[in-house]
């Protein structure tokens, strides 16, 4: 409904159609369109053409800087989604190991983290790898900046506002928490992953779904909707 009233393109107007499609969660078949324009992506793709492809070229050949990277790297890839039959063969191992050595050459402040690896295997089991490439450095340098670097910045940071939220919110769960000493860390691995590794994983794609359309307030309001659910426990 939504794309028959206003058409195709590289932005899409947020009224009550476009808000009842990410709610009910995205098809798979839109997931590619829809992740590439709520992102950013798009206008990254069409101001660099043809970049993804000489990172490639570039990533391959580079030896001696990223020696300690592309080992990272190799460490992790099949460790990414393991349950996923892409990844468990050699021809989505490599699709993913191109993409995270030509982001890793790309981005050389970033480089490769943790986690990188799952949010980028995830992006390939929908996306091209073109795309997935420009998704994953929208994510990385705009979406959750300072988040995956050697000294995840941006991602302690937050998880201090998250305290912060918990004391406020949830103060009883904050003491316990906090008296057993893990209210500052108890929620980095959520963000870092976007939940791909804590809960089942169609209800993680449904979360990357309103994160990639409403934003970073969305992993804070799941990650409150959790501990509030569990309080009791």
């Amino acid at each position: 409904m939504h794309f028959t009233t206003y058409g195709r393109g590289s932005t899409m107007y947020r009224t009550n159609e476009s808000y009842e499609l990410i709610f009910q969660g995205i098809p798979d078949s839109l997931r590619n369109e829809l992740w590439l324009i709520f992102s950013g992506a798009i206008h990254d793709k069409a101001a660099n053409p043809n970049i993804y492809h000489k990172l490639v070229q570039q990533s391959s050949l580079v030896k001696t800087y990223h020696d300690s990277t592309n080992d990272e790297i190799e460490r992790d890839l099949y460790r990414a989604l393991p349950d996923q039959k892409a990844f468990q063969n050699e021809s989505g191992i490599s699709a993913l190991r191109r993409l995270l050595r030509a982001y890793a050459c790309h981005n050389t402040d970033v480089g490769y983290c943790q986690a990188m690896n799952i949010i980028g295997g995830v992006l390939l089991l929908y996306m091209n790898e073109e795309d997935a490439f420009w998704t994953l450095a929208a994510l990385c340098e705009r979406l959750l900046p300072d988040y995956y670097n050697t000294k995840v910045v941006g991602a302690l940071i937050d998880q201090g506002v998250f305290n912060d939220y918990c004391h406020d919110y949830l103060p009883d769960l904050y003491d316990k928490l906090k008296h057993l000493g893990v209210a500052t860390c108890i929620s980095l691995s959520w963000f870092l992953t976007l939940f791909i590794c804590v809960m089942p994983f169609d209800s993680a794609l449904y979360v990357m779904d309103i994160f990639f359309y409403d934003g970073i307030k969305v992993l804070f309001q799941l990650a409150l909707t959790i501990l509030k659910e569990n309080e009791e426990r």
